[in-house]
This record gives C-alpha cells, sequence and structure tokens, in this order.
C-alpha cells in the first residue's frame, strides 16, 4: 500500500511543478506533462516498470475524454457535419492509410501487415489536439472545426478497424502463439466472452455489444437517473455516471474493443439526455486529472534503449509519418477550400499518430496480425509523434500565424470613394448594429476597419466597407473627417481605440467622438482622451436584464422603473468621482487602493439608495 502512495506523489508533484512551467514558457499543459513523464521515467529513474500497468489505469482518461466528446454531438449535429464529417474525415483516413500501406509493402512481406500498419498511423490523437484547442481558443476557428470532424471521423473509424483487424490474422503468428501459449498457458489468462470464437462469431460478438450499448443507453439510462436524482444525494448522481462508463469499459473490454469507443457511442447516445449537462460537470473534474497522468505515463514509457540502438531509424519514421500527415491534410485543405492560416492549423494540428493508434498496436498483437518485435518501435514511433505535437503547434502560433498577418496586413488600404457625416471606425458587431440603425435612417456613413476578411464578409452581403487603418491620418483625411459631424470608435484594440480618440481630439475639435468601452479602465481611457460620449459594451444590456430580473421576481412595473432610473443615476455619479481618482493615481493602468475604497463606498452608499424606495 505504501508504495502506491509514495508513486501517486511522484506523479502527482511531477505534474504540479512541471505543468505550469510550461504553461508559462507558451509550451502548453500537454507538453508539460509529457516532459513530466520523461523526467521521472528514463532520465531520472523514479519510475520505472509500473509506468505500463499505471497507464492501463490512465487510459481510462482517454475513456472519459471521448465520452464527454460524445455528450456534446446531437444526432442532429452530426447529420449537419456529414459532407465534413464523411468527405474530410473519411478521405484523410484512406488516403494516410493507403500512403502508409504503400511505403510499408516496400519493408514487410505480407500485405494485411502493411495494411495493419496504415490503419494503425491514420488516427490522430483526440486527446492531445484537443486539450491543445481548448487551451489556446481554437476550438472555434475554421482550421479546429475542421480538425475536429476529422478526429470525430477518425474515432467512429476505429470500430470497423478493430472488427478487420483480426481477420488478417497471419497463421504462422497464430501458430508461434499456440506454442507459446501452451508452455505459458498461465501468463494469457484474462477475462473475454470472445476467447476462441472464430472469425465470424467474433464479428458478430461485436455488432451485438455495440447495439446493446445505444439501445441500454437509449432506453435504460433516463429511467435510472431519474431514480438516481430523486434521491437528492449529488454524490450518488456521481457514482451512477462512473457506473455507466465503468460498466460500458467493462463491456467493451470483454469482447475485445476498445473502452473508449464504447463510451464515446455512448455520450451521442445521451447527447439528447436532460441529464447531459449533470453528467459532463460531474465526470469532467475527473477527465482532467486521469488525462494528465495518461500522457505522464506516455512520457515516462518511452525507450530510450531502443531509441538509443535505432535513433536515426526511429526519428526518420516519426518525422516521415509527421511530413506524410501534414502533405494529406494540407492537400485536403485545398480541395475544401480551408484558407490562409487555417489552413496550415488543421494540417500541423493533425499530423501525429494518436493513442488509438497504441490501442490498435496492442489489439494487432494479441490478434496475431504484427509480431512483438515490430510493435516495439510502432510504439515508440506513435509516442515521439505524440510528443513533437506542442511543437508543431508552437511553430503554428510563432512563425506561421505571424507570416499570415503580416501578409494580411500588407494587404493594399482601399481608395475611400465617398463620405459621410458619420465615421464608424470599426466594422464588428458593435460597429455593423450603429450603422444599420443610421443607415436605416438615411444617414451617410463611412465604415473603416483594418480586419479584411471582416470587410469581406461585410461586402459579401451588401454593406458598403473599407478596409484600412484608422489610425493613419491620410486614411481619415480620405475618409472626409474634416467634414464629418461624428466619429464613432469601436475597434476591438483598446490601445489603438484610445490613440485615435487622442489624435482626432487634438487635429480636428470640431468633430464630436462617441466611443465603445470594454470595461471600467478602458472607459477612463478614452475619457481622459477627449471622447465625447463613452458607452460600455454589455453596461445597458446588463441594465436590461437586471430590470427584467426585477419583474419576473415579482417588484411592480412602476417600482422597477424607479429602481432603474435610481441605478444609472448613482452609476453616473459614482462614475465621475472613481475617474477623479483614477486620474490621481500613480498608474492609468491599475487600480490603486484608494480607488478600491472609493469603490466599496460608492457600493455601499448605493444599497441605501435602492433601500430608500422601500421606505
Amino acid at each position: 500500500m505504501t508504495e502506491y502512495f509514495v508513486y501517486a506523489f511522484i506523479y502527482l508533484a511531477a505534474a504540479v511543478i512541471a505543468v505550469p512551467i510550461a504553461t508559462r514558457c507558451g509550451l502548453g499543459s500537454v507538453l508539460g506533462y509529457l516532459i513530466a513523464g520523461v523526467v521521472i521515467g528514463p532520465i531520472i529513474g523514479l519510475v520505472g516498470d509500473e509506468t505500463s500497468s499505471i497507464k492501463h489505469f490512465a487510459e481510462f482518461g482517454v475513456v472519459l475524454m471521448l465520452f464527454l466528446v460524445g455528450l456534446e454531438l446531437e444526432p442532429k449535429l452530426l447529420w449537419k457535419m456529414r459532407n465534413r464529417l464523411l468527405g474530410l474525415g473519411g478521405l484523410q483516413v484512406i488516403l494516410s492509410t493507403l500512403l502508409v500501406m504503400g511505403i510499408a509493402f516496400y519493408f514487410v512481406d505480407h500485405w494485411a501487415t502493411a495494411l495493419t500498419i496504415g490503419l494503425i498511423l491514420s488516427p490522430s490523437s483526440t486527446a492531445i489536439v484537443l486539450q491543445t484547442f481548448n487551451e489556446k481558443g481554437l476550438s472555434k476557428t475554421t482550421g479546429g472545426k475542421n480538425a475536429f470532424s476529422i478526429l470525430l471521423f477518425q474515432d467512429i473509424a476505429v470500430i470497423p478497424m478493430l472488427a478487420l483487424i483480426p481477420l488478417m490474422a497471419l497463421p504462422e503468428l497464430i501458430e508461434k502463439s499456440q506454442q507459446l501459449a501452451s508452455t505459458a498457458a498461465q501468463q494469457n489468462e484474462h477475462l473475454s466472452l470472445v476467447a476462441g470464437l472464430p472469425s465470424w462469431a467474433y464479428a458478430l460478438t461485436v455488432v451485438t455489444s455495440i447495439i446493446a450499448v445505444v439501445s441500454g443507453g437509449h432506453y435504460l439510462s433516463r429511467p435510472l437517473f431519474r431514480f438516481v436524482a430523486s434521491s437528492g444525494l449529488r454524490e450518488m448522481f456521481t457514482a451512477s455516471a462512473l457506473m455507466l462508463v465503468i460498466g460500458i469499459a467493462a463491456l467493451m473490454s470483454l469482447v475485445d474493443l476498445s473502452p473508449a469507443l464504447g463510451t464515446f457511442l455512448a455520450g451521442v447516445v445521451l447527447a439528447n439526455s436532460e441529464f447531459r449537462h449533470e453528467l459532463k460537470s460531474n465526470i469532467e473534474p475527473f477527465k482532467g486529472l486521469l488525462l494528465g497522468l495518461f500522457f505522464i505515463t506516455v512520457g515516462a514509457g518511452i525507450d530510450f534503449n531502443l531509441l538509443y540502438s535505432d535513433f536515426m531509424v526511429i526519428l526518420t519514421l516519426t518525422l516521415g509519418i509527421i511530413l506524410l500527415k501534414a502533405t494529406v491534410l494540407f492537400f485536403l485543405a485545398i480541395i475544401f477550400k480551408i484558407k490562409n492560416s487555417d489552413r496550415w492549423l488543421f494540417a500541423l494540428s493533425l499530423a501525429q499518430a494518436g493513442e488509438f493508434g497504441l490501442v490498435l498496436l496492442s489489439f494487432t498483437v494479441q490478434q496475431h496480425v504484427l509480431p512483438s518485435a515490430m510493435a516495439a518501435p510502432l510504439s515508440l514511433v506513435i509516442t515521439l509523434s505524440m510528443f513533437l505535437t506542442p511543437a508543431l503547434f508552437i511553430f503554428f502560433e510563432k512563425v506561421i500565424l505571424p507570416h499570415h498577418q503580416q501578409t494580411s496586413n500588407r494587404r493594399a488600404q482601399d481608395k475611400i470613394d465617398q463620405t459621410g457625416s458619420v465615421i464608424i471606425a470599426g466594422a464588428g458587431r458593435f460597429g455593423q448594429v450603429v450603422n444599420r440603425l443610421l443607415v436605416a435612417n438615411n444617414v451617410p456613413t463611412v465604415v473603416i476597419d483594418h480586419e479584411s476578411s471582416m470587410i469581406d464578409r461585410l461586402r459579401q452581403v451588401n454593406v458598403k466597407s473599407f478596409y484600412g487603418d484608422v489610425t493613419r491620418p491620410d486614411i481619415m483625411r480620405t475618409a472626409g473627417i474634416e467634414q464629418a459631424k461624428l466619429l464613432i470608435v469601436s475597434i476591438d484594440d483598446k490601445i489603438r481605440a484610445t490613440e485615435l480618440v487622442n489624435y482626432i481630439k487634438h487635429t480636428h475639435p470640431q468633430v464630436k467622438i462617441l466611443a465603445r468601452a470594454y470595461d471600467r479602465g478602458h472607459y477612463y481611457s478614452l475619457a481622459h482622451a477627449g471622447a465625447d460620449y463613452i458607452i460600455s459594451e454589455t453596461y445597458l444590456s446588463a441594465v436590461e436584464l437586471g430590470t427584467q430580473a426585477l419583474k419576473d421576481l415579482g417588484f411592480a412595473q412602476d417600482n422597477v422603473t424607479n429602481l432603474r432610473h435610481k441605478f444609472m443615476n448613482a452609476e453616473v455619479k459614482g462614475s465621475r468621482s472613481l475617474y477623479k481618482i483614477w486620474q490621481e493615481s500613480s498608474s492609468e493602468h491599475t487600480f490603486d487602493s484608494d480607488y478600491q475604497q472609493l469603490f466599496i463606498e460608492l457600493e455601499e452608499e448605493l444599497s441605501e439608495i435602492m433601500d430608500e424606495n422601500e421606505s
């Protein structure tokens, strides 16, 4: 028992030290976990033979992750994604498999072995890619969305792969396995419902198990969760959620299938359940911890002896598979019209082999398709490709993305061929609403933005706008700043917005400036620069929502209107006082103790003002 506590402490301490350092250095948490594993494993040797056993336990983090991914996928969403799912995902798996198979066939003797290697190396790492996308905020980009489509297809495609692989068993490996089993049968004992079954019976069992998971999840889960929820005990709901996931994983293991695939299907089935959010909130903490442990065991499990002995061969294979998959993905990105930096994000993020490759590799050895001697270097290739993935993301962020941003910025400024009484700097969602309101009332406007993609989208819906940098004096003169009555500032960059207000107020003081502020600090900066009217981005909508909340809580209509006016008047008065303190502070970018104290006093005064309404 003591050794388990020691090992648990070592793994957790390595993660606590390495991950924050890696995150601060911009390397991401995944690389931090991998480095932690390498340090405590091959380098220092604090962990050793038990890593493989812990890795099986840690793989449950991948199981939980795919269950949560499935929960986010409603059948309607899958249907909407069918073109990208089948087109991008299907072509990626097929092309990658065939290309790897063609290269492997040159080095191996049997086509089945070459095909199996292609199948093993075609899936990418769902765990690493999704974790990195979430951390870096790339999930909503075009490249991220298309990458997710491929990951989703790959996860589903593993099911037919698992059914196909046993049919390619090599007679010589089966015979050799039988000879070994006769001398060491006790080493091969494990629970299985399909041991000794012929191929057709095994395939039938696989299909039956999948049908059982889908139908059981649809018809039995809701009554179960309603029964558990009626107890009112949160820990019982957590226990039932884990029971469901572990039960499905156990069933899949009993029929020699990947537990992760079974739980993924169960998640998809439960995506429309009213208990979906409760399930997600209960399982998320377990997923994060176990997934981190999985990455540590991947790093700790690297066989440096094998790596040293065949370093150039393994490195060449690793870089080769990354280059080959990236090339296939880049080609698909061109076909499916994924453009600019998203094309590179799409290609680089999925260029590695993945954790399902390790699962398939182990399965092929069990099913006598690949010899163990071939599986060892392939396992190292998969692991190293996963290890290099964070470096690919860093390359994208440091090299590819800045290059495309510079290219975008080199686009020639549009020739502004119209003037208006109002110039709108910034064509985002805020500027668009203002522009629509003014144009609808026959007010001539000139809309300018430095995001070329935004300008292109507006032109597609017949909204005339111009690409240009509003902080450049020549652009503002061309837009007619000398004749304009109003300048509306709604650009996203807070510093550039403040600089623009300051410049226009000094060079064209006759122009009234209306500005959008992101937060209180930005509000003060704009006021200090000379803006005539400033509105916080979410202030009015927040007040409106709060007013509706009072109505729904039973406050009388007249009382609510009075409270709303009192609140807004107090806000105006308090904002003036806070602005004076902010001007006197040592730094315009921080709120000192005097500011904080006045803010607290004003909040107490606000409560007293509201209480007066009750009396």
